[in-house]
């Protein structure tokens, strides 16, 4: 898939088109994509993606913008797993969003993007004061020669597939059904990076991994699965949090003790996803304290597994 980050590149040929911020990339993201992509193969196009970085709402209120699902190299991983031929990532500044909805359609859609085929959400609103909407796109259409469809939301047992609805899935510890909204389980990716070792000291030595989610959208003690190695992928546990017990109160840290692995990792880009939630963080009165619950938490996600394993055999 190719990237291209502003709109100083026209596409190479005709595309069909969407829109939108795909944080996640959940099953209502993946049904829009699959249709997009269908499009393409009929009509000969280019199945192409227009997204935003950062979330619009980062940038018109940072204090108040929801957790990320997914940091831009992750989404766009995801949207090239789709089967997408192109994505352009718009920044989005002060100068993006004064442009009127006429404006978008004329020089992006129209002038860059080469559409020919627009297909968007039921709710999608764009421009300037948000006044752009279905109707004035199918004006649009009819005026520089492009079809437009709109696709219906995705519901799981009456619930809209939506980012929101993931993040909450997140946060309330619902990580199973997290997992069904997506169509997979909750991922990050980052790099083993050198921590402080104290893992080890208590004789669980764990992967210290470098995130680049500032503000996380679940925190707490999980049961994981880790690709990026060889011989994966490979089970263990997971804290991401502040650590209470080592008095952190930087940025959230994302460690994972593997079992029954010692290799040496530093270095690896891995790609955690997250399966079972154990319990949330807490602070302990000492060293010891912490050791006992941590061998507390590899014993029951190693039980999670094994009831896991007996589950899909059965």
């Amino acid at each position: 898939m190719l990237v291209y980050r502003g709109f100083s590149q026209t596409a190479p040929r005709p595309t069909v088109l969407t829109i939108g911020n795909f944080d996640g990339v959940h099953l209502g993201h993946r049904a829009l994509l699959a249709q997009l992509k269908a499009t393409a193969e009929s009509e000969n196009l280019l199945p192409a993606v227009l997204t935003f970085e950062p979330h619009p709402r980062e940038f018109f209120a940072p204090e108040s913008a929801p957790a990320r699902l997914s940091t831009l190299r992750e989404k766009l991983e995801l949207i090239a797993d789709e089967g997408m031929a192109l994505t352009w990532v718009c920044h989005f500044n002060a100068r993006f969003a004064a442009f009127s909805p006429e404006e978008f359609i004329e020089r992006i859609l129209v002038g860059s993007l080469c559409v020919k085929h627009l297909i968007i959400g039921d709710d999608f609103r764009f421009g300037a004061g948000r006044r752009g909407n279905f109707a004035l796109l199918r004006e649009a259409g009819e005026r520089y020669g492009f079809q437009l469809e709109a696709i219906d939301s995705v519901t799981l047992e009456g619930e809209r597939a939506s980012s929101s609805a993931v993040r909450d899935a997140l946060a309330e510890g619902r990580i199973e059904h997290a997992a069904r909204l997506l169509g997979r389980p909750y991922s990050i990716d980052g790099r083993v990076v050198h921590g402080d070792k104290m893992g080890r000291q208590l004789g669980f030595a764990t992967a210290n991994i470098r995130i680049k989610h500032d503000k996380p959208p679940l925190l707490g003690v999980f049961a994981v699965e880790v690709h990026g190695l060889n011989g994966g992928p490979h089970r263990g546990v997971a804290n991401l949090g502040i650590r209470p017990s080592a008095n952190r109160t930087v940025r959230p840290i994302l460690e994972v003790h593997l079992f029954d692995f010692s290799a040496e990792i530093y270095g690896t880009h891995l790609n955690v996803r997250f399966l079972h939630k154990l319990r949330n963080e807490m602070k302990f009165p000492g060293l010891d304290a912490l050791k006992a619950q941590i061998a507390c938490d590899v014993s029951e996600a190693r039980s999670y597994f094994q009831r896991k394993d007996a589950k899909g055999q059965g």
